[in-house]
């Protein structure tokens, strides 16, 4: 009994008080990343070609933004600018409000604007020199509002407004526009309006433009006056995507040297190639979509390209009639060809005057063997693209030999399956720099698989079963290789000699390996790639990373070891790095003790979220050290409490514990010691007596 009360005095004594910190009622959120932050989404995911539908402004481009400055607002149900956004703000997406009208007063406070997402705010009117204080202003987008009216000098102010986004906006003439103050425009989007003509005001200034997108809607004729007011731009790049030309007038792109057409999908191809008759441009995109009833291409057809001037063509998803080595009789200045999804079974053998063409894509066929690609018609070829094909592909032996100067393969999402890879099949591709065969079958590798493309500097097997049929590494001669993704590869990472001679790997995913016991141990297939500068080991099952598995590792700069089940004792593993992006995600760390703080404290950027941290006393170094160190924490929104079940889910920078003896505590630890000297003065008195007693 004496031993639960006293363990009752020393819960009472230390009790925490536990409570959340509310913070100021900012309904915007601010957007800051540090500058060591890796931007992930833009380098793996870098955007593609628009879709058809696309009509979302911008592309969240990777950059530091810095405090007080960037903030977003999105979604907020706001009919003004909140007082809580600081007037040094730049970049601000205000999207998705209700702003029916627009004046000079509306974003005055706000001085320092350098982009302004206003998307489907319901804007009606923008009145007189609404912008007029806002200098700096580089981006306006205005997408998906119905507008009504816009005042001729509602775009006043901005010195250098480059990029106006009007798109689904329900212009229908190109008059409504205000032409005041657009001397430095760049790019202009028109998308998704009921614009029939391109016939611009004629004091229109289109001197700097470079990008003007009419996708999807009503231009269906294109005359030489139309083009007049665009004569003074160069290297234009003109969008017609999704309208249905039907007629051009004959020289009305005689004058100008484009950067780009579009005119996807477009139903009758000979009005473009007889439309464009000495015209010059880089690049002609004429796909078509998967909905659109077109006219098959004819060889006849394509004789239109004699007569004008095209590096790049795209001719993706469209049907040939009579597809022959005569098809290709005027794509001898083609430099780029993309014939995706266009139903091909095989290209003909004796193709004439391809010596120009450096990029091929030839992905979502139907082709049974990659020789069918007949690929000695392309001698000067650097670029090939075979991924996606409709059926499994088999890869032959030295289908690709005549590709001499070849520098990037993508056989990706094939179904490729072969015993014995890749010798044979990559015959006399010495000049090969980057291979991509993810998302395949099995593929057996002997060592030296790759010898024939001895210069790889990025191979890429993620999703691709590998079976290693030799003690010795399959990699082991590719001493230029930079970058190499085996994610879930199954590998036998018991075998240390794997990744030996690699002597540049400096990127390397292991993500979805297991490792034997969930443990990587000091002697590990690690030590081989001294020259690491980026390791991603998560999803691999890890329960434990020995303290010195990572220690001969001296140049990395990013670890990833989210989404597997460590706790805080593998982080002693990094002990020896300094200033890396450290990725510890959705592990089992719940309680981290002081004496590994320093070594978190030495890295640039740490993510914790998604583990079930202690938000106890227990944990109170690690809960100030976290506070103290905000700056170099990602994903501090998903970093929260899982103990005490009080605050599960309250994130860590918002919890705030009183670790020391409270009031009560007190209270009771002087009774406890009143009790206490009481007892002792009876005890000593007693043992006094008894003493004497007995003298």
């Amino acid at each position: 009994m004496a031993f639960d009360v006293s363990c009752f005095f020393w819960v009472v004594l230390f009790s925490a008080g536990c409570k959340v910190i509310t913070s100021l009622d900012q309904m915007c959120i601010e957007r800051a990343c540090s500058a060591s932050a890796f931007c992930s989404d833009c380098v793996s995911n870098p955007p593609q070609k628009p879709s058809r539908y696309q009509h979302r402004a911008s592309c969240r481009a990777c950059r530091t933004k810095e405090a007080n400055k960037t903030y977003n607002c999105e979604n907020l149900g706001l009919s003004e600018i909140p007082d809580t956004l600081p007037n040094t703000t730049e970049f601000l997406e205000f999207s998705f409000n209700f702003l029916p009208t627009i004046h000079n007063g509306t974003f005055s406070r706000l001085m320092n604007l350098t982009f302004l997402d206003l998307t489907r705010c319901q804007i009606n009117w923008i009145h007189e020199d609404t912008f007029q204080s806002h200098h700096q202003l580089n981006t306006l987008v205005l997408t998906g509002n119905p507008l009504i009216f816009m005042a001729e000098t509602s775009l006043n102010g901005p010195k250098s407004l480059k990029h106006l986004f009007l798109i689904q906006t329900g212009i229908s003439n190109l008059e409504f526009i205000p032409v005041h103050n657009l001397e430095n425009l760049e790019s202009l989007y028109l998308g998704s309006n009921h614009i029939s003509s391109i016939k611009f005001p004629k004091d229109f200034p289109a001197r700097n433009l470079k990008v003007l997108d009419f996708q999807n809607n009503a231009i269906h004729y294109l005359s030489r006056e139309d083009m007049r007011s665009l004569e003074q731009a160069t290297n234009l790049s003109l969008n017609f995507n999704g309208n249905d030309v039907k007629g051009i007038e004959l020289g009305a792109f005689g004058s100008i040297v484009f950067q780009s057409l579009n005119f996807g999908g477009t139903l009758n191809l000979s009005v473009i190639f007889n439309g464009l008759q000495n015209s010059t441009t880089q690049s002609l995109w004429l796909g078509t979509f998967e909905d659109i009833d077109d006219e098959d291409i004819s060889s006849a057809m394509l004789k239109g390209l004699c007569e004008m001037s095209v590096e790049s063509l795209n001719l993706q998803k469209h049907h040939f009639s009579d597809f022959s080595s005569t098809t290709f009789q005027c794509f001898t200045q083609i430099q780029e060809l993309d014939l995706t999804a266009t139903h091909l079974a095989g290209l003909p053998s004796g193709i004439k005057g391809l010596n120009l063409l450096k990029k091929l894509v030839l992905s979502v066929n139907h082709f049974d063997q990659l020789c069918q690609i007949s690929a000695a018609n392309f001698p000067s070829l650097t670029h090939l693209y075979v991924r996606g094909n409709v059926k499994k592909l088999h890869l032959g032996v030295g289908c690709l030999e005549k590709l001499g100067n070849l520098q990037t393969l993508d056989l990706s999402h094939n179904d490729i399956e072969a015993s014995d890879c890749c010798n044979l099949q990559l015959r006399n591709l010495s000049h090969l720099q980057t291979l991509n065969l993810s998302h395949n079958e099995l593929l057996g590798l002997q060592s030296q698989a790759f010898k024939e493309c001895p210069r790889l500097e990025l191979l890429d097997l993620a999703f691709t079963r590998l079976h290693i049929n030799a003690p010795q590494s399959p990699f082991q001669n590719l001493h230029f290789l930079q970058v190499l993704n085996l994610t879930y590869c199954f590998l036998d990472t018991s075998n240390q000699h794997l990744l030996a001679g690699l002597p540049d790997l400096r990127h390397l995913n292991l993500k979805g390996n297991h490792f034997q016991d969930g443990t990587i141990m000091k002697t590990n297939l690690l030590q081989t790639v001294g020259s690491l500068e980026i390791l991603i080991l998560s999803s691999c099952g890890l329960l434990s990373i020995d303290q010195q598995a990572f220690h001969g590792l001296g140049k990395m700069s990013h670890v990833d070891l989210s989404h597997n089940s460590l706790t805080c004792d593998s982080i002693a593993s990094v002990s020896h790095f300094k200033g890396i992006y450290l990725n510890l995600a959705a592990n089992s760390i719940n309680i981290i003790p002081p004496h590994l703080l320093p070594i978190l404290s030495q890295q640039s950027t740490i993510n914790f979220s998604h583990n079930p941290l202690d938000c106890t006393c227990s944990n109170i170094h690690f809960l100030t050290w976290y506070k103290e160190n905000l700056h170099k924490l990602e994903g501090s929104e998903e970093t929260t409490c899982a103990n005490p079940p009080s605050l599960r889910g309250v994130k860590l920078s918002d919890v705030k514990l009183s670790c020391g003896i409270t009031a009560i505590g007190v209270f009771f630890l002087t009774v406890f010691l009143l009790l206490f000297t009481i007892l002792l003065f009876f005890a000593v008195k007693n043992l006094l007596r008894c003493k004497y007693r007995h003298i």
